[in-house]
């Protein structure tokens, strides 16, 4: 008997960044298959994702946190062991979770930077959809600790699992603990996601080839799209295929495939509430 999946999220991330990004996001979303989308709230274009977001009453947004390689949304002498010299979360995440674990003072102050991103969301009036973190450092720990706890004073209920069907053997107790914390905090999650091995690269061919095995569940598929520009959204983000994932997002044969797997489709709350 032939596998369907569930339910699907469709979710683009670092909403806000660039205006580049949020175009490709409205447009992804009222032409193509885009049903959520991830924001960076301390990030240059967050009011305009927000406006933006305000005028698509169907788009589900959730919170994008970012504690690397980012700009923090409190003053530097806020969080001074947190940032470099320029008010930036440095980009080495070993280093980084290491200080987290070990240091009080290093944790107090990430608290209170998960907060005011937490506080600043709210203050939108946009509805949280789900929260995930800026190249998935909730998988730390201490990290998603603070999350779960914070999370609870703003209605957090759903959080991305970033567990990919093919992944390493090695992660999968990690994944698994994971989950188990996220299930005893009663925070709903996908069962999968699509888009880490192909971060940046999530192109029609790779969506063709993702909605052709997917397996059973929850599924979300990530992307990064945003209009086409002559400089790059970020130094990580040089080789990203940004152009090619919105026209993947817009697809005829993307949405043909999306149909047929006759799942649940919407933003956290539409699929797994």
């Amino acid at each position: 008997m032939e596998i369907k999946p569930r339910g699907l999220i469709v979710t683009a991330d670092d909403f806000g960044l660039h205006q580049r990004v949020n175009l490709a996001v409205e447009r992804a979303h009222r032409d193509g298959v885009l049903s959520a989308a991830s924001l960076m709230i301390g990030a240059p274009a967050a009011r305009d994702a927000v406006a933006r977001a305000r005028d698509l009453p169907h788009l589900r947004v959730g919170l994008h946190l970012v504690l690397a390689d980012g700009a923090a949304l409190m003053p530097r002498t806020a969080i001074r062991a947190l940032l470099d010299e320029h008010g930036r979360f440095g980009d080495n995440m070993v280093r980084d979770g290491v200080r987290f674990f070990f240091l009080p003072h290093v944790r107090k102050q990430l608290a209170r930077e998960i907060r005011a991103q937490f506080d600043a969301f709210a203050r939108t009036g946009l509805t949280l959809d789900h929260v995930n973190t800026h190249k998935h450092f909730h998988l730390h720990p201490t990290v998603l600790g603070m999350i779960l706890a914070i999370g609870r004073d703003y209605g957090m209920t759903a959080m991305r699992l970033p567990f990919e069907p093919d992944a390493p053997l090695w992660l999968r107790p990690w994944i698994a603990q994971v989950r188990a914390r996220l299930d005893r905090a009663g925070i709903v999650h996908n069962d999968y996601v699509v888009g880490i091995t192909h971060t940046g690269r999530m192109d029609e061919a790779a969506w063709l080839a993702a909605l052709a095995g997917l397996p059973e569940g929850v599924g979300e598929i990530y992307c990064h799209p945003a209009l086409p520009g002559d400089t790059a959204l970020s130094d990580g983000m040089r080789d990203y295929r940004h152009a090619d994932e919105l026209h993947a997002l817009l697809s005829p044969r993307v949405a043909a495939a999306i149909d047929s797997l006759g799942a649940r489709l919407g933003g956290f709350a539409d699929v797994l509430m």
